[in-house]
Parts: structure tokens; C-alpha cells; sequence
């Protein structure tokens, strides 16, 4: 257990030697439906490895907690990246976040189900000083199949429809 918690500490070490800038950042949401007196709340946490000026490595934990009516349910997913920024100016950055999330929903009465989605997410980052960008990711293009508990998104395509932008703030240092 010490080998491995060392090699763990080590690896850590080596990677923010040679990152360039480490990032944390995410969002939350907090949803009332009032004619289905459902209630959702979902927190998305982000954080990542800039190596250089193209490239990032990062990943997103999502927990997604709904209830309301007698029926409850519960999504956890985390989600590996690759962001490529193909544009940037002083303000403005343009990026591709590349990767694959894998998903675990909960609801009440029924069995735990997985899900996994493959694919690009387009974003943006703007500047608002040294430290702080407000980010938001509009659209996805991939695969999806039971991501989340959102069996209406099942099969493959590109969307880039008002359930598919997040917003948040990532703060880097």
C-alpha cells in the first residue's frame, strides 16, 4: 500500500513539474419544475493539467440528484479529457474538450444502471483576469447510451440544443 501511494505521489509530482498551469473550475444548477413537482440539482466540479499552449489534460465529476412525486433518482459520472485549444487571443480562448465520461444512475425502487458517453464538446473561455475565465461548452458530438439516466439521448450525432451548454468559472494557478 505505501508502494503504491508513493508511486501515486510521485506520478502527481512529475505531472505538475511539467504542467504549465493547473485549473479547477466547474458549476452548479438547481431546477424546479413546478408542473411536475420535481426538483434537480446537479454540482460539476472540473479541474486539469495545461501542458502548453494547445494542450490540457482534465476531467469532470458530475453528481446529479432529482426528486419529487414519490420518484428519486441519482447520476454520478466522471469524465477524462483532452482539451485542444485551436484559437486564442489575449481575451478569448476556442477549445475541443475530446473525451469519454462513464456513469452510474440510481433510480428509487428500480437496480443501479451505467451508461457512457465518447465524443467532443466545443467551448469557450473568456479572460476576466490572470487567474479567472468564465468557461462555458455548447453542444456535443458523439455517442451516448444511458449517460446520466438520459435515455432519450441514446445513439450518436451532433446536438448543439439549450440542454447541452454548461456554464462556470475555472480558476487558474
Amino acid at each position: 500500500m505505501k508502494k503504491v501511494l508513493m508511486t501515486l505521489f510521485v506520478m502527481f509530482a512529475v505531472v505538475t513539474a511539467y504542467a504549465q498551469e493547473m485549473y479547477i473550475g466547474g458549476g452548479i444548477s438547481l431546477w424546479r419544475n413546478t408542473d411536475s413537482e420535481r426538483t434537480s440539482f446537479s454540482i460539476s466540479p472540473d479541474f486539469g493539467y495545461e501542458f502548453n499552449e494547445r494542450w490540457a489534460f482534465g476531467g469532470q465529476l458530475v453528481l446529479d440528484v432529482s426528486g419529487g412525486e414519490g420518484l428519486s433518482s441519482t447520476a454520478f459520472a466522471i469524465a477524462p479529457y483532452a482539451r485542444f485549444s485551436y484559437y486564442e487571443n489575449k481575451i478569448v480562448r476556442l477549445f475541443l474538450d475530446m473525451g469519454f465520461g462513464v456513469s452510474v444512475n440510481k433510480v428509487a425502487h428500480n437496480d443501479a444502471k451505467a451508461g457512457f458517453e465518447l465524443g467532443v464538446k466545443p467551448g469557450i473561455a473568456v479572460k476576466l483576469n490572470d487567474n479567472f475565465s468564465f468557461v462555458s461548452k455548447v453542444g456535443f458530438a458523439g455517442f451516448r447510451q444511458d449517460y446520466r439516466g438520459f435515455t432519450s439521448n441514446n445513439g450518436f450525432g451532433v446536438t448543439a440544443d439549450a440542454e447541452n451548454i454548461s456554464i462556470g468559472i475555472e480558476y487558474a494557478f
